[in-house]
């Protein structure tokens, strides 16, 4: 029995109030980034010119990697990234930006497997089974960046949808949208709090209080869900393996919106692998859905934002769920292309069992090492 199922009522009902109250700090927050960054830039033109050293998409894209790798929390980075887009950060900048996240975060379970690291055989099981995330993210980028430069594909699928709710259609619920003036006064507080600085000044300070406020929210607010959640998501994550590709990749998302986190379903999954309960193979259909499950942040995040701006923040957040859902469609849907990730990834844990140092070179070259240079070149 878990800790939290021994929790009184009122314990229980204080958690929930807690996670509650999170959820509303996270909206907070993202309101109080997008307008400390209008304050900061002076609107969408300023953000061009501060933005000016990632108009290269690539540039762009391993920002977005290495600021998540660096928080280990793709939630934190693309709530963030949902702010400042409302705050005038054009799209094309911040759809690569959204994709650097996706892969930026799969070092959270790379670093999980590696505490099977004193078992030759428990290692390569659990690292085969972490690397087939990086490669399947590495891969979608490969596919889907490229088409988006060229023809904007995702960015006008996600403008469409985001029009139907935010904009003029008949299914607008622009008019319905309570969230903002539940959010309002808060970051009127924090505005008021910083208002003794400069202009610039104050708006820059905002953007570190809501990057700050994001980062404390989404990290708690994962520990509470994981503690309030956690027994559910295992026996669903249990209950799950053997039915198929379909019920692992529902499970995956599932769970990952059930405890805000996929650091945590990752977590969950990858001592399976090292202790040979589960293969990779097994392991893979579930890492898929916490890529499509943890896109439900920057859709809550993009809730705080309303007029003209919100439908862009909107349409952002839909970026990163339809890059994960087509990635998973095309990728995992034709068996050709299926099997890449995980002869990759099982190659790459053949050659870090043998040498413990190229597996711990291969975790700070490719996330923190090659993009700061790449970045530090371009520029």
């Amino acid at each position: 029995m878990s800790e939290y199922s021994q929790k009184s009522l009122p314990s229980k009902l204080l958690t929930w109030g807690a996670i509650a109250f999170l959820v509303y700090l996270v909206l907070v927050a993202v309101g109080t980034v997008s307008g400390g960054f209008k304050l900061a830039s002076g609107g969408s033109e300023g953000a061009k010119e501060i933005f000016a050293f990632a108009t290269n998409p690539f540039v762009a894209l391993l920002l977005g990697a290495l600021a998540t790798a660096l928080v280990q929390s793709s939630s934190t980075v693309t709530s963030v990234i949902v702010g400042l887009v409302a705050g005038g950060l054009p799209l094309q900048i911040a759809i690569p930006m959204i994709m650097g996240a996706n892969i930026g975060t799969t070092i959270t379970n790379t670093l999980v497997s590696i505490g099977h690291i004193r078992s030759k055989e428990e290692f390569q099981r659990a690292f085969a089974a972490s690397t087939v995330h990086d490669f399947f993210n590495l891969f979608a980028v490969a596919i889907f960046l490229p088409l988006e430069i060229m023809f904007g594909l995702l960015e006008k699928f996600s403008a469409s949808l985001a029009h139907l709710f935010v904009g003029d259609a008949d299914l607008s619920i622009k008019s319905y949208n309570f969230i903002k003036p539940l959010v309002k006064p808060a970051v009127g507080v924090v505005k008021d709090a910083v208002s003794f600085l400069d202009g610039k000044a104050a708006g820059i300070a905002m953007v570190v209080i809501g990057i700050a406020l994001i980062l404390f929210a989404v990290t708690t607010l994962g520990k509470l869900l994981k503690q309030a959640l956690v027994g559910k998501a295992k026996d669903l994550l249990h209950g799950a393996i053997g039915r198929g590709p379909v019920a692992g990749i529902s499970s995956g998302a599932v769970v990952t919106v059930m405890v805000q986190s996929s650091s945590t379903t990752t977590s969950l999954m990858i001592p399976l692998a090292g202790s040979g309960v589960f293969t990779t193979r097994q392991i893979y259909p579930f890492t898929l859905g916490a890529n499509i499950g943890t896109t439900i942040t920057a859709l809550l995040a993009a809730t705080s934002i309303t007029g003209p701006a919100g439908e862009v923040a909107l349409t952002v957040a839909l970026v990163h769920v339809m890059f994960n859902v087509f990635a998973v469609g095309l990728i995992y849907g034709l068996p050709l292309l299926r099997e890449i990730p995980i002869k990759c990834a099982e190659k790459l844990a053949e050659v870090g069992a043998k040498n413990k140092t190229a597996a711990f070179g291969y975790v700070l070259g490719s996330f923190f090492v090659v993009p700061g240079l790449i970045m530090l070149a371009v520029r």
